[in-house]
């Protein structure tokens, strides 16, 4: 069987994807004409009624107030190149944030114009929330996305409005640990799909059951060693570690991060880049 690599530049034995998601700020609620609030809460508390759920829109801005300049400082300290996956809305709201990604010159990358599902989207609600999207987070950062992550799900048509609406890459893949070209979509203008990871994100410690922070660093360090030690036998691939503001940024996980980047930083040989550039290696390496 014929085992998938990709060659990264100057020998890598692995390419390293941190992905900052910004969601805060432009979750669902009533206040801004949703028909309820965000199901997505740590204590698991939804109801299905049109009332706003004012703890869990703290716990959201917990992210932007203190968890954002937490991973901040430790993306400066041990020189962390990212991506972040932000919703454009967050950052109109939170304009700090779209600053903070200019200054480091990390890599914006679309997670819509709101944190919201787009698969109920007709073609057209759909491409206006794409150019939305794009328009937004440009001015906020100062710089266009070419790249894009859905709330999960996406519509039949969504790749095919990305290639037309100039992207480069689509996030929204889980099936291997190496980028690869989607050529089939639409003929002739090929996009790079550059595979995500949801087993080692930060989200697994708000889901029930959750993983403690021990845990959590535990398996993302044996993920890293794991596609560490194949690039060492000659078969290159890439990890994904995302994050959130809210949820890694607090007191009780924001060592499990900075452990898992002094385990990182132990290693030689470990490219540690945004996703737009591991997709124009891949237009270098193989050619669409």
């Amino acid at each position: 069987m014929r085992e998938e690599r990709i060659y990264w530049p100057n020998g890598a034995k692995m390419a390293l994807s941190i992905v900052v998601n910004v969601e805060e700020g432009s979750e669902m609620t009533v206040a801004r004409g949703d028909r309820g609030m965000e199901p997505v809460d740590e204590l698991g508390i939804h109801i299905k009624s049109p009332i706003r759920n004012y703890g869990n829109e703290s716990n959201y801005l917990y992210g932007i107030k203190a968890g954002a300049p937490r991973i901040v400082k430790l993306l400066k300290a041990y020189d962390i190149m990212a991506s972040w996956t932000v919703a454009a809305l967050s950052l109109e709201n939170h304009p700090e944030i779209g600053a903070a990604i200019a200054e480091m010159e990390h890599e914006p990358v679309s997670h819509g114009y709101r944190w919201v599902h787009q698969f109920k989207m007709d073609e057209a609600t759909e491409r206006d929330f794409i150019r939305k999207a794009v328009t937004s987070i440009e001015k906020t950062t100062g710089t266009r996305p070419y790249g894009w992550l859905s709330r999960y799900f996406h519509t039949d048509n969504t790749r095919r409005l990305l290639i037309e609406e100039g992207f480069d890459y689509h996030m929204d893949n889980y099936s291997g640990d190496i980028p690869f070209w989607d050529r089939e979509t639409l003929p002739g203008k090929p996009i790079a799909i550059v595979p995500y990871q949801l087993d080692n994100n930060d989200m697994k410690m708000w889901t029930d059951p959750a993983m403690t922070p021990e845990q959590w660093l535990a398996y993302a360090k044996h993920n890293f060693d794991q596609v560490y030690r194949e690039g060492e036998e000659g078969s290159p691939k890439m990890m994904s570690l995302g994050l959130h503001l809210r949820i890694i940024g607090r007191p009780g996980r924001i060592w499990a991060l900075e452990e898992f980047f002094q385990h990182v930083r132990k290693h030689s040989d470990v490219w540690i880049t945004t996703r737009h550039q591991i997709a124009k290696h891949l237009a270098v390496v193989d050619p669409a």
